[in-house]
C-alpha cells in the first residue's frame, strides 16, 4: 500500500479501499477482454482443426498426410508468423498508450512488411515437405501426401499474414468484440467451405487446405473492412504511408524475439512426440501425447487470452507513463490465475498430470503477457531456451528412457520445464521496475516518430 499524502490523516482507511477498488476495477477490465480473446483464439484454431477433420472422412492414409502436414505448417510457418506479430503487442500497445495514434497503422504496415518477407523461406519449406519429411525418415506414402496438403497450404500465407496484423492492431486498442465476432462467423463459413471444395468440387485433402485460404480471407475482409468504416479507428488508422518502409530493421529485431519467445515452447511439446515415436509401444505413447497436447492445447486459450490482455494492460498502461496501473496489472493478472483452484482441483481427480500442467502454464501464461507488454520478448526467449531446453526436454528424456516412465516421464520433464519458466518469469516480473520501463515505453515511442518524421 502507498504511503498517504500529508494531507490525508494516518488512520483514516481510504488507502485501503482505493486499492481494493482499483484491484476490482482492474481485473474487471482484464477480464473484459480476455473473454473474447479467449472465444476468439478457439473459434480461430478451428479452422486447420475442421479442415482435418474433413480429411479424416476419406480414409487412414489422407488423414495421416494432413495431420503431418498440419504439424509442419505450424511449427515452421504458422507459430512464427504469429510469434512475429506479438511486436505489435509491445509497439501498438505502447503507441496507444501515449496517444500516438498514428504510429499504430504504420506499425501494422511495418509488420505487414517484415512477416511478408519472413513467407518467403516458409513456403519454400512447405513446398519442399514431401523431400523433407522422406529425409528425416517418415512413410513415403504419407510424405507424398503431406506434401501436396502442404503445397496446398501455401496460398493462406497470403492472407494469414495481414489477418494476425489486423487482430494484433485491434487488440492493442482493446478492441477485441469485432475479433471474437469476426472469427466466430469464419469459423461457422469455414465448414461449409470445406465441405464444398473436399466434395461438391471434388479436391479432396488438397481442397481442405485450400480452404484455410478462403476462411483466412474472409476473416480478414471483415476486420479490414471495420477498421476502415468504423469511427474507433479513424485516428489509428489514416491508410498506407511509405513510413511503413523506416525502420524495418529495429521491428524485425523485436518481432523474432518475439517469435523465438513463442516457438522455443511450442516446439518442445512438439518434440515430445518425435520423442514418443522411439519409445516402446510407438503407436500408444505417441496417441496418448496427441492426446494431452490437444487438450493442453485447448486448455490453454484461456491463459493465453488472459495473458494477451495483460499484455494490452501493460503497454497501454507503460506507453500513457503510469507504471503503477502497469503494475497493479501485473500483480492483478497473477491473483487471478491462482484463483481457479477449484477448476484445477477439479480436472486433478482425472488427469493429475495434466492438471499441475495446466496450471503451471497459466501462470506462465499471465506472465509472459506481462513480459511481452514491457516490450522483453529477447528474455522471454532466453527464458523459453533455458527452461524447456535445458531443464524439461533433459528431464523428460531422464524419467522416459532411464527411469522407463515413457510417456508419462516426458510429459512430466515438460511439467518440470514449465515450472522452471514460471520461477524465472516470477523472479524477472518482481525485479522490474516499472517506472525504468515507463521511462523505456516513451524512448520507444518517441524514437519511432522521429523515424516516421
Amino acid at each position: 500500500m502507498d504511503e498517504p499524502s500529508v494531507e490525508e490523516p494516518l488512520l483514516v482507511p481510504r488507502p485501503i479501499v482505493s486499492g481494493l477498488a482499483l484491484e476490482a476495477a482492474e481485473a474487471k477490465q482484464l477480464l473484459r477482454l480476455a473473454g473474447p480473446l479467449v472465444v476468439s483464439f478457439i473459434l480461430r484454431n478451428a479452422v486447420q482443426m475442421v479442415s482435418v477433420m474433413f480429411v479424416g472422412h476419406l480414409g487412414e492414409l489422407p488423414l495421416a498426410g494432413a495431420s503431418l502436414a498440419a504439424s509442419l505448417a505450424n511449427v515452421t510457418g504458422f507459430s512464427f508468423l504469429a510469434g512475429m506479430a506479438g511486436a505489435l503487442d509491445t509497439l501498438c500497445g505502447q503507441a496507444f498508450g501515449a496517444r500516438r495514434y498514428g504510429l499504430l497503422g504504420v506499425y501494422k504496415q511495418r509488420a505487414m512488411v517484415v512477416l511478408a518477407v519472413a513467407c518467403v523461406p516458409i513456403a519454400l519449406v512447405w513446398a519442399c515437405a514431401e523431400s523433407i519429411l522422406l529425409a528425416i525418415g517418415q512413410d513415403a506414402d504419407i510424405a507424398a501426401e503431406a506434401g501436396a496438403y502442404a503445397r496446398w497450404l501455401i496460398p493462406s500465407l497470403a492472407a494469414f499474414v495481414p489477418l494476425t496484423c489486423h487482430t494484433r492492431f485491434l487488440q492493442a486498442q482493446s478492441i477485441v468484440v469485432p475479433v471474437m465476432v469476426s472469427s466466430g462467423i469464419t469459423a461457422l463459413t469455414h465448414i461449409f467451405v470445406c465441405y464444398a471444395l473436399v466434395y461438391k468440387v471434388g479436391m479432396g485433402s488438397k481442397g481442405a487446405a485450400l480452404s484455410a485460404a478462403v476462411s483466412y480471407s474472409t476473416n480478414l475482409t471483415i476486420l479490414a473492412l471495420y477498421v476502415r468504416m468504423s469511427s474507433v479507428c479513424k485516428t489509428t488508422w489514416t491508410g498506407f504511408s511509405r513510413e511503413a518502409f523506416a525502420g524495418l530493421r529495429e521491428f524485425a529485431k523485436l518481432a523474432v524475439t518475439s517469435a523465438m519467445m513463442v516457438c522455443l515452447e511450442w516446439w518442445s511439446f512438439e518434440l515430445l512426440v518425435l520423442l514418443s515415436g522411439i519409445l516402446p509401444n510407438p503407436k500408444l505413447e505417441t496417441s496418448v501425447l496427441s492426446i494431452c497436447i490437444n487438450t493442453a492445447t485447448l486448455l490453454y486459450m484461456v491463459p493465453l487470452g488472459l495473458g494477451t490482455s495483460t499484455s494490452t494492460r501493460v503497454s497501454n498502461e507503460l506507453g500513457a507513463g503510469q507504471p503503477h496501473t502497469a503494475r497493479l496489472a501485473a500483480r492483478v493478472v497473477v491473483c487471478m490465475t491462482f484463483s481457479e483452484k477449484e477448476v484445477v482441483t477439479y480436472i486433478a481427480r482425472m488427469l493429475p498430470v495434466l492438471a499441475v500442467s495446466f496450471f503451471v502454464d497459466a501462470l506462465n501464461g499471465s506472465l509472459s503477457g506481462v513480459i511481452t507488454g514491457c516490450g522483453k520478448q529477447k528474455i522471454g526467449a532466453h527464458v523459453n531456451l533455458s527452461a524447456f531446453y535445458l531443464v524439461g526436454i533433459p528431464t523428460g528424456v531422464l524419467l522416459a528412457f532411464v527411469f522407463r516412465l515413457n510417456g508419462m516421464g516426458l510429459w512430466l520433464g515438460i511439467v518440470c520445464g514449465s515450472i522452471s519458466k514460471l520461477a524465472l518469469l516470477l523472479w524477472i516480473t518482481l525485479r522490474t521496475d516499472w517506472e525504468t520501463e515507463a521511462i523505456k515505453a516513451k524512448e520507444r515511442v518517441l524514437s519511432s516518430s522521429v523515424q516516421t518524421k
